[in-house]
């Protein structure tokens, strides 16, 4: 309000130094203005009072409006300001967690990575170990197949020797009864390889 009469009251000033300058002028009405006291004097009234009035009743409202907006814009302000603030805080707790989580991925990652190489590790020493354990038995069992095949094949020579010498010694050896007597001893033997 105070500004608000001030400001006319600055015009009112105006007028009144501008029209006593023209008055001064002028020397009366021999210049091209006629400046007239009263109706000057009615226009200033008519002016303060209008000022007045408006003071009263439109300057007010409008005053108080201009200051609410003044204070919505400050509020306004003021909380995008603490809003910014917050959501550059949760950005920064957000990129934390986010490094926090990538780091721990990273060494869980790690962690797994070196699980593997143990779990290869161990499964190749085992896969040797076994593998070793097989080739032992397979040598000890073609051992003992090779043992036992050599040992048939003596009783075999054996009991074929001796079938044959009591054979020869039932017939009188001639060299066809010993050719004949050879190839019925390798019939033999090939019936019981097949066998």
């Amino acid at each position: 309000m105070a500004r608000a009469i001030h400001l006319p009251a600055g015009m009112v000033l105006i007028l009144l130094t501008a029209s006593a300058a023209l008055a001064s002028e002028g020397g009366g009405s021999s210049g091209p203005v006629h400046l007239d006291y009263w109706q000057a004097g009615f226009t200033i009234v008519v002016f303060v009072l209008l000022v007045l009035i408006l003071g009263k009743f439109a300057w007010k409202p409008i005053l108080s409006a201009l200051q609410k907006r003044e204070e919505f814009i400050r509020d306004s302000l003021e909380q995008a300001k603490e809003d910014r603030e917050q959501a550059q805080a949760k950005l920064e707790e957000y990129v934390e967690k986010v490094e926090a989580a990538r780091a721990e991925a990273s060494s869980i990652v790690d962690e797994g990575r070196r699980d593997a190489e143990v779990l290869r590790r161990n499964l190749e020493e085992d896969a040797k170990k076994e593998a070793s354990a097989l080739v032992g038995r397979a040598k000890r069992e073609i051992e003992a197949a090779k043992d036992t095949a050599i040992r048939e094949l003596y009783d075999l020579g054996a009991v074929l020797a001796t079938d044959t010498a009591s054979r020869i010694i039932d017939k009188e050896l001639r060299a066809e009864d010993h050719k004949e007597l050879i190839a019925e001893s390798i019939e033999k033997l090939g019936k019981v390889d097949r066998n």
